[in-house]
């Protein structure tokens, strides 16, 4: 299928690794060039160099933390005229309810929800004048059904989802169509972390704990990060133009729900 974005330009948030990376090398594969981005510089000129290889795009890499507001405005300024935009943040640390403080949903909110509504101000304008343009925010399965040690990404996710459900259909008949992208379990590094403190707070086996987690999903694993990426790329192409404002589960039937 053409997904006929060849030749557009995405910024791809926290894409070195994980869903990011999944994100980004699906989009390559449709001829789109990268901008790309992580905090790590050995990790992210790995990958850029490797899609260069493997699909013959045009990859730019900013290595900063795009929620400091020095690293923002340097992505942005490389990022102008993009014709996509795939926000993405690993979320924060888990927890009980009682271990967080002011401090800590500060810090989720510029993460999870401050920093991809900056980048959607500075960089949607630019797809306006375009007349074409996509967004998708990679937020989480909890915005449908919160996880309760996640209270801190429960928090924040929740809030880019409401702040997105109006945004997209202000920015709607301008040819840009924003949505939202909610995996569940994947097989990544961020869930291997999860499974190893699991482990560790349970006394079990990191296998013991993973065998019991990939049980409570209906199809009995973890989802394919490629299987993901490609969604991602969809959610980017000339046939999402009648999707505004959805969240899309990816989660493997995880979440329960009629709506």
């Amino acid at each position: 299928m053409d997904l006929g974005i060849k030749g557009k330009r995405a910024l791809v948030c926290a894409s070195s690794k994980g869903l990011g990376l999944a994100c980004a090398t699906a989009l390559a594969e449709a001829g789109v060039d990268l901008v790309m981005n992580a905090r790590g510089s050995e990790a992210l000129e790995a990958a850029a160099a490797d899609l260069r290889g493997r699909f013959g795009v045009s990859i730019d890499t900013v290595a900063v933390d795009v929620t400091s507001e020095e690293g923002q405005a340097k992505l942005i300024e490389a990022a102008q005229g993009v014709d996509i935009l795939v926000n993405n943040a690993g979320g924060p640390p888990p927890g009980m309810w009682t271990d967080w403080d002011r401090d800590d949903f500060v810090s989720a909110l510029d993460a999870n929800m401050l920093t991809p509504i900056a980048l959607m101000k500075a960089l949607v304008p630019g797809m306006i004048d375009k007349g074409w343009g996509r967004v998708v925010n990679i937020t989480s399965q909890s915005v449908k059904a919160p996880i309760a040690v996640l209270g801190l990404s429960n928090s924040a996710r929740a809030g880019l989802t409401g702040y997105v459900a109006g945004m997209s259909r202000q920015v709607a008949p301008n040819g840009v169509c924003i949505n939202n992208l909610l995996p569940g379990s994947h097989s990544t590094d961020r869930i291997d972390g999860l499974d190893t403190g699991v482990a560790a707070k349970s006394g079990i086996s990191f296998d013991e704990a993973r065998a019991a987690r990939q049980a409570t999903i209906p199809v009995g694993h973890d989802g394919n990060p490629r299987d993901f990426g490609a969604t991602c790329a969809f959610m980017c192409s000339q046939f999402a133009a009648f999707m505004v404002g959805q969240n899309i589960l990816l989660d493997g039937g995880n979440v329960n729900a009629t709506l």
